[in-house]
């Protein structure tokens, strides 16, 4: 469903489940940072009424999915700890177009977005899933449905504003993701 190429190491939710704080804290903040990719599509691109009508409601989503990470930590005693670098997210956008038209980088954020939001919703299936907890397992299933539907919004947006364009650069991000992941050691204190 999600075209993901290369699927997270088993490994990582074990390491994961052995950090929880440091997990929590990078959930937080990737939730946080969701909001405010939306709010920045939003605000580059206001005469794009679909973008705008759909991303608005997610931002309120995001914030309070960062809000419910935040509930979780302190219901569990644990604190928030300062955002990390996420190195993920950094060499994805290595790979986006500089330059170009505007739709051009349009489609490249919605797709970045869109590969966050697959990449997302996949560690939290594995959590959902593996976690020992069944609060925990509850909670992450919750952020899974929810992710997957921006998946899908992020990409059916870049496909309404770039036709093929849009499905072969997705192939592209697809293929380029796969490397990455390849190369990342996985990490227990991170998301991605």
């Amino acid at each position: 469903m999600l075209g993901l190429k290369l699927p997270t190491d088993p490994r990582w939710v074990n390491l994961a489940e052995k950090s929880l704080e440091d997990i929590l804290t990078d959930h937080a903040y990737c939730e946080q940072k969701a909001a405010i990719s939306c709010i920045s599509l939003i605000q580059g691109h206001p005469k794009r009424h679909r973008l705008v009508r759909e991303l608005s409601p997610i931002v309120t989503e995001e914030w309070g999915h960062f809000r419910q990470v935040l509930r979780e930590m302190d219901n569990r005693g644990l604190e928030l700890g300062l955002q990390r670098k996420d190195e993920y997210v950094n060499k994805l956008r290595d790979f986006m177009v500089k330059g170009g038209s505007r739709t051009t980088r349009l489609i490249d954020k919605l797709l970045l977005n869109a590969l966050i939001e697959a990449r997302s919703c996949e560690r939290f299936r594995l959590l959902s899933l593996h976690l020992k907890e069944d609060d925990l397992k509850e909670f992450y299933h919750a952020f899974m449905v929810s992710e997957a539907g921006h998946y899908r919004l992020f990409l059916d947006l870049a496909i309404e504003y770039g036709g093929e364009a849009a499905k072969t650069r997705w192939q592209e991000f697809l293929d380029y993701e796969k490397k990455i992941m390849e190369e990342l050691e996985p990490r227990g204190d991170r998301m991605h």
